[in-house]
């Protein structure tokens, strides 16, 4: 399913069913200091029911299956979500396809709504009262985000620019630490009790970053397969050139927990 937006990449339409392959395969890439950081909130364990808006694959509730918690996933890609039944075999995750704006779960139906590196894809006015809704009285949504730190990371870099020769108004280049962005929209019904901002690092062979990047919504999502070949043939050219068989990637990660006001 095509999405456009005219603040994501200048208006250039995506669709990351189009990268679900790539994207199953490279993009299960959080650390375990990730998922530690949720753990210490005590959130995602057993005995709460949590909705991950924007599953994408189920990363994260395949990841986090094991602290006993009962996922639900939703996302606006089909084949995302075929990808997600595929990689959760075995584990009991729901998932449904739907775009986040058409959530529909009863009230009181969630402990924690997770959100993890998609919270800017959706129409906030419309799913605030929604996201309300469906928590618990004593619920939270918890946003969560990596990426790569370009000006620190001298490969990173060298790939980022490859991906803005091929697509120049993509939005997601030159990321620096920062809190996540919470529209004042939901400080009627939401107050944001934590935020955390850090660095780590994440490995990868020349393939795996490759694949990585490949999966970006700049490349995977949003070119033509003549192009994305075109540009896959000068990124393994440039790793050849500039990195190890095996190295690390300087990421940032951050995490921000909004608690119901009830």
């Amino acid at each position: 399913m095509n999405i456009t937006d005219k603040n994501i990449d200048g208006g250039k339409a995506f669709d990351w069913g189009k990268t679900s392959t790539d994207y199953a395969k490279f993009r299960d890439i959080y650390p375990q200091e990730f998922y530690d950081k949720i753990i210490k909130r005590e959130l995602c364990m057993k005995g709460q029911r949590v909705l991950d808006v924007g599953t994408g694959t189920g990363v994260l509730p395949r990841s986090m299956y094991r602290y006993g918690a009962k996922w639900t996933g939703t996302d606006i890609s089909a084949n995302q979500v075929e990808q997600a039944r595929i990689l959760s075999k075995g584990m009991d995750i729901d998932y449904y396809s739907l775009p986040t704006e058409d959530i529909d779960f009863p009230e009181n139906s969630f402990d924690v709504i997770t959100a993890c590196q998609c919270f800017w894809y959706f129409n906030h006015e419309q799913v605030k009262s929604k996201f309300f809704r469906m928590l618990k009285p004593d619920g939270c949504i918890l946003i969560l985000y990596m990426a790569w730190l370009p000006f620190e990371d001298k490969i990173a870099g060298e790939s980022e620019r490859l991906v803005l020769k091929y697509s120049p108004k993509w939005s997601g280049a030159g990321e620096t630490i920062h809190p996540i962005f919470i529209p004042d929209c939901y400080k009627e019904k939401f107050e944001l009790v934590y935020h955390e901002e850090y660095p780590l690092k994440v490995r990868f062979t020349r393939e795996s970053w490759n694949g990585r990047m490949k999966a970006c919504r700049g490349i995977g999502a949003s070119l033509t397969e003549q192009e994305i070949s075109a540009w896959e043939k000068e990124h393994i050219k440039l790793l050849a050139e500039i990195a190890p068989s095996e190295f690390d990637i300087l990421h940032y990660a951050a995490i921000a927990e909004l608690k119901v006001i009830k």
